[in-house]
C-alpha cells in the first residue's frame, strides 16, 4: 500500500466507520463461529473487531512488518496472527468455522490470484463455514487513492459465480454506492 492509503487505513475516522458501518453491514446476518479466519488484516483495525465477537481468530498478513506489529500487540489475546500469502495458505484444510476479509480482494495483483485467495479460503473452511466480506467499487477516487499501489478492481456482478466457481455455496452479493458486501458457505 501506498503512504497515504497506509495513513488511511490506521486513522481514528477510519476506525470509526469501520465499527459503526462497515463491519456492521458485512457481518449483519452472518455467523462466523468460534475459530474465524482473517485474510489481509493490515493495521488491525478489523481484528480488533473482529476479536470481540469470536473466541479464537486467525489473522493472515502478507506483509512482514503489518504481522510483526499486529502480533507484537495482540500477542497475550485470542488473536494468532500469521504471516503469509492468502493465495497459499500455510493453514490446514477445514480448520476455521468463519472466514472474513475486510477491503482487501483489490490489492491482490491478478484476477487469477484473487480467485486462487477464494479457493484457499474455501479449501480453510469447515464444511458449513461462512465466507464473509467487503470490497470498494472501483471509481475516481478508488483510482486517486490506490495510485502507485497495487489495484485490481473486483466486479461485484461478477462475484457471485467466482465464489460459486471457488467452490462456495449460497454465494449473496450486495451492492451500494461505495463497496460491496458478499458471504457464501463452504
Amino acid at each position: 500500500m501506498n503512504l497515504v492509503h497506509r495513513y488511511l487505513c490506521r486513522s481514528a475516522r477510519w476506525a470509526k466507520m469501520l465499527d459503526t458501518i462497515i463491519v456492521p453491514w458485512v457481518l449483519s446476518d452472518v455467523s462466523l463461529g468460534d475459530d474465524v479466519l482473517e485474510v489481509g488484516p493490515g493495521p488491525g483495525l478489523t481484528t480488533d473487531l473482529l476479536r470481540a465477537r469470536t473466541a479464537h481468530l486467525t489473522a493472515l498478513e502478507i506483509d512482514p512488518k503489518l504481522a510483526q506489529s499486529l502480533g507484537a500487540r495482540l500477542g497475550n489475546s485470542n488473536v494468532a496472527v500469521v504471516m503469509g500469502d492468502a493465495t497459499s495458505m500455510p493453514l490446514k484444510d477445514a480448520q476455521f468455522s468463519g472466514a472474513v476479509s475486510f477491503t482487501m480482494l483489490h490489492h491482490v495483483p491478478s484476477p487469477e490470484l484473487q480467485d486462487r485467495l477464494l479457493r484457499e479460503v474455501r479449501r480453510t473452511l469447515k464444511p458449513g463455514g461462512v465466507f464473509a466480506g467487503v470490497d470498494s467499487r472501483d471509481g475516481f477516487g478508488m483510482r486517486v487513492l490506490h495510485l502507485w499501489d497495487t489495484l485490481v478492481p473486483v466486479d461485484p456482478d461478477g462475484f457471485r459465480a467466482r465464489l460459486e466457481s471457488a467452490g462456495f455455496k449460497e454465494p449473496f452479493v450486495e451492492v451500494n454506492q461505495y463497496a460491496f458486501r458478499f458471504h457464501a458457505r463452504a
